[in-house]
C-alpha cells in the first residue's frame, strides 16, 4: 500500500470527491484506485472563508509492481507520497520463570499501559491504586461537586482508577514526539477496551469523561484476563530498600501490609504528594521541576466556533472549536515568563480537583460530545526553579513546588468561602483591577459553585500581571477573547507535577534505587494521557528486559535519562 498525505477537500465533499481528488494527484484512472483507508483527518481553517479537510490516506492500487515502482520514482520529489510505514507494536520480551512478579504503583494511563504490556508479555503484573475503582470513585467525585458527598482524600478526581485524566477531555494527542508504532499501540488498546475506533484517525482525538469510564474498565478486565490482578484502596506507604545495595525488596501498604518486589514501577500521577514526602525520606533521588500555575477562564463557545469557523461554524464536520494561544511577555518585570492555555476543553465545564481537604484547585473536563454551552481553557504561567525558593525547607528542596502549590490553593479555598467554592472574576473586572460582585456575563460551570470578588490574592503578582498582559494580545487572535462578560476562575495548579525522578537512560531505573522505576507524569516524564501511556508501554519494556536478559542491564551506566521530561 502507499500512504498519501495532506490531500486537501472542501468541506462539503463526498467519497466520490475524494477519489476523485486522489486519482487527480496521482495521475491514476478511476479503475487502478482500490480501497481507500483514512490514516488521519484534520482541518485547514487558516482561511476561514474557505476551511478545508486534509486528509493521509492509504492507497490500495490496481497496479503490479513494477508500474507502483514506476508511480513512486516519479513522484520521488513529493514528500507526501510514500509507502505505507509498519506501525505494528512488537513486544520485547516474553516471560520466564521469576519469583516475585513486577508490581506497578497507580492505575493511571501509565501504570495501566505498563501493566497491561507487562501482562501481555506474561508477566503476570500487580497493580496497586490508592483509590477505588472507576465506578465508586465516580459517585465520590460528583458527588463532592454537587455537594451531595463529603470531599474524600483518597477518592476524588485526582486519585482513583484511570488517574487524573477521567475527569478531563481525554485528549489523546502530545506535544512530544513519539514513534508512531507507540502511538498506535495506546490508540488500538484504547479502541479495544471501549473507545470510539474513530480516535484512530483523527488529528485531535478525545475520549471524554463518561467514555473514560468505560474505557478504564475495559483495560483492568484485560489486564486481569492476561493473568495480572488489580487491587484497589491500597496506597503505598513506605519503600522497603536493601541496606547495603539499596535495590528494592518491597512496599509497605497504609494498612502495614507488605509485598515482596523486586521491581516496581512507580507511576504515582502528579499529585501524589504524600507519596513524594514518602518516597523523599526512602532517599530516592528527586528534583524539584518547573511547572506552570493560573486560571481557568470560560467563554461561550459559539464566540470560539465563530472566531475559528468564521461562517462554517455549526458544520457538523467541523464540531466545536479548539484553540491554542501562547504569548511571550513583555513588560521589563515580566521578561522571561510565557503565559499559554493549557488543557482547552471546548463545549465543557470547570471542576473542583483538590486532592487535599482545605484546597481549592480547578481544572476541565469535556464529554465527548462536547456540547456544554462553554468552552473553558487554563490561562497559565511558567513557574522556574527560582521562584520557588521561599516554599519548602530551602533552595533546592525537592518539595518546593509542592509547598508552592499548597500555598496558593490554601488561600483560593479561603478566597472562595472556606466552602470548596472556587474563587472567581469576570475578565472586565480582572483586567480593570476591581472585585466583581455578580454574574453578569459567561455563567459559571465550576461546581460546588463560585463566589465573585478579587482574585489579586489567589496568585503570585507576576502571575496575575502576566496574564493581564496577555489577554489583550489573545483578544487580536480570538475577537472577544478579553470581553468583559468572560470569568476566570481560580486557580489551575496542577498542570504538571511540581517533582521529577532522575532515571538511568539505558534501564530507566531510578539512579540511585534498583529495581524502581518512575514512569509517567508525576516522575516528570508525561504530561498527557498519550505521553504517560507510552512512558508506560516504555518502562514496561525495561522491567522485562530486566527480568529476561539481567545482564543487557547496567544501572547507572548511562546518567540521568535522556527521554523528554516534561
Amino acid at each position: 500500500m502507499l500512504r498519501l498525505s495532506q490531500l486537501k477537500l472542501p468541506l462539503e465533499h463526498t467519497e466520490a470527491d475524494l477519489r476523485a481528488a486522489v486519482c487527480r494527484r496521482l495521475r491514476l484512472e478511476s479503475h487502478q484506485l482500490g480501497a481507500l483507508r483514512l490514516v488521519k483527518r484534520s482541518v485547514d481553517a487558516r482561511k476561514p472563508k474557505a476551511i478545508a479537510l486534509v486528509y493521509s490516506l492509504d492507497l490500495e492500487l490496481a497496479l503490479d509492481r513494477r508500474a507502483e515502482a514506476g508511480l513512486l520514482k516519479r513522484f520521488a520529489a513529493d514528500p507526501n507520497l510514500w509507502p505505507s510505514p509498519d506501525t505494528t507494536y512488537h513486544p520485547v520480551a516474553v516471560a520466564c520463570a521469576n519469583d516475585l512478579r513486577p508490581v506497578v504503583v497507580g492505575a493511571g494511563p501509565c501504570g495501566y499501559f505498563a501493566a497491561l504490556l507487562l501482562a501481555q508479555m506474561g508477566f503476570r503484573p500487580l497493580l496497586l491504586e490508592r483509590g477505588k475503582a472507576i465506578r465508586e470513585r465516580t459517585a465520590d467525585t460528583f458527588g463532592f461537586w454537587k455537594g451531595t458527598c463529603r470531599f474524600d482524600p483518597e477518592s476524588n478526581a485526582q486519585f482513583g482508577e484511570g488517574g487524573a485524566g477521567t475527569f478531563s477531555d481525554g485528549k489523546l494527542y502530545s506535544q512530544v514526539s513519539e514513534a508512531k508504532p507507540y502511538v498506535r499501540k495506546v490508540l488500538e488498546e484504547l479502541v479495544a477496551a471501549g473507545a470510539n475506533p474513530e480516535i484512530l484517525t483523527l488529528h485531535h482525538p478525545h475520549i471524554g469523561t463518561y467514555k473514560l469510564a468505560t474505557v478504564v474498565r475495559g483495560l483492568r478486565r484485560r489486564i486481569e484476563a492476561l493473568g495480572g490482578e488489580v487491587r484497589f484502596q491500597c496506597r503505598v506507604d513506605g519503600l522497603e530498600l536493601d541496606p547495603q545495595e539499596r535495590a528494592v525488596r518491597g512496599l509497605v501498604l497504609a494498612g502495614g501490609e507488605r509485598i515482596g518486589a523486586d521491581r516496581v514501577v512507580l507511576a504515582l500521577g502528579h499529585s501524589a504528594r504524600d507519596s513524594f514526602a514518602m518516597v523523599k525520606a526512602a532517599g530516592v533521588a528527586m528534583v524539584p521541576k518547573p511547572f506552570a500555575v493560573g486560571l481557568r477562564i470560560e467563554h461561550p463557545q459559539s464566540l470560539i466556533d465563530r472566531a475559528r469557523w468564521g461562517e462554517a461554524a455549526g458544520h457538523p464536520r467541523l464540531g466545536p472549536a479548539e484553540y491554542k494561544l501562547v504569548h511571550h511577555c513583555s513588560a521589563p518585570a515580566l521578561l522571561g515568563r510565557s503565559v499559554y492555555s493549557f488543557c482547552m476543553c471546548p463545549g465543557g465545564l470547570v471542576v473542583g480537583a483538590t486532592s487535599e481537604e482545605g484546597r481549592v484547585v480547578t481544572n476541565g473536563m469535556s464529554q465527548h460530545s462536547r456540547n456544554e454551552r462553554n468552552a473553558n481553557s487554563g490561562l497559565v504561567v511558567s513557574i522556574d526553579l527560582a521562584d520557588l525558593n521561599p516554599y519548602g525547607e530551602g533552595p533546592g528542596d525537592p518539595l518546593a513546588g509542592v509547598a508552592f502549590q499548597r500555598h496558593w490553593e490554601g488561600l483560593a479555598y479561603a478566597a472562595g468561602g472556606s466552602s470548596y467554592m472556587a474563587p472567581a472574576q469576570l475578565v472586565g473586572d480582572f483586567l480593570a483591577r476591581r472585585p466583581s460582585r455578580c454574574a453578569q456575563g459567561v455563567q459559571p460551570s465550576y461546581q460546588p459553585g463560585v463566589r465573585y470578588g478579587d482574585l489579586d490574592n489567589c496568585l503570585p503578582h507576576f502571575v496575575l500581571e502576566a496574564i493581564r498582559e496577555a489577554l489583550p494580545i489573545f483578544a487580536r487572535r480570538i475577537p472577544g477573547y478579553a470581553m468583559e462578560g468572560a470569568l476566570l476562575t481560580g486557580v489551575e495548579t496542577r498542570t504538571s507535577s511540581p517533582v521529577r525522578l532522575p532515571r538511568d537512560q539505558a534501564t530507566m531505573e531510578c539512579i540511585n534505587t534498583p529495581g524502581l522505576f518512575p514512569a509517567g507524569e508525576g516522575a516528570g516524564y508525561a504530561g498527557g494521557i498519550l505521553s504517560a501511556a507510552i512512558d508506560g508501554i516504555k518502562v514496561a519494556e525495561q522491567v522485562a528486559l530486566s527480568i529476561t536478559h539481567p545482564h543487557l542491564q547496567r544501572p547507572g551506566a548511562q546518567g540521568e535519562s535522556a527521554c523528554d521530561p516534561i
